[in-house]
């Protein structure tokens, strides 16, 4: 499952990408529109700011707008940032691997197998839905 901090950041690049390019949101009115709490949306913002995903300006008509191109921004991206690894466990994982403690012989792993094949198909729909895609529905 998405945290609430997957999910709100979601909401609020849904939100960014629906304004115009040249629009700059405060994070009372993105917390607003897409009702998330504004202390916990401040947090948020301040993770995408860092993952390079949204950029921020200062002052009395700052706030928040995309850096990254919303085609380019997937649910992969944001999951792998607020949660971390899409595999299930970390021997099937990609970027987070770790060999586990108790496997006698990864190369013959039955549960590993099918769980790398879960993280394949997850990894390709995940990859495949991007922050434009769900504006267009």
């Amino acid at each position: 499952m998405l945290s609430h901090k997957a999910k709100y950041a979601l909401k609020a690049l849904l939100y960014l990408a629906q304004q115009e390019e040249t629009h700059v949101s405060r994070t009372i009115e993105i917390a607003e529109a897409a009702s998330i709490p504004k202390k916990f949306l401040e947090q948020i913002l301040l993770d995408l700011k860092r993952g390079h995903f949204v950029g921020s300006k200062q002052g009395k008509f700052g706030g928040y707008y995309l850096l990254k191109s919303k085609n380019d921004i997937t649910l992969a991206d944001i999951h792998r940032l607020f949660d971390g690894a899409i595999a299930l466990l970390p021997c099937a994982s990609l970027n987070f691997y770790e060999r586990c403690s108790d496997c006698i012989d990864e190369s013959e792993c039955l549960l590993r197998h099918g769980l790398i094949t879960i993280r394949e198909e997850t990894l390709k729909a995940m990859e495949g839905i991007t922050i434009a895609s769900l504006v267009k529905k």
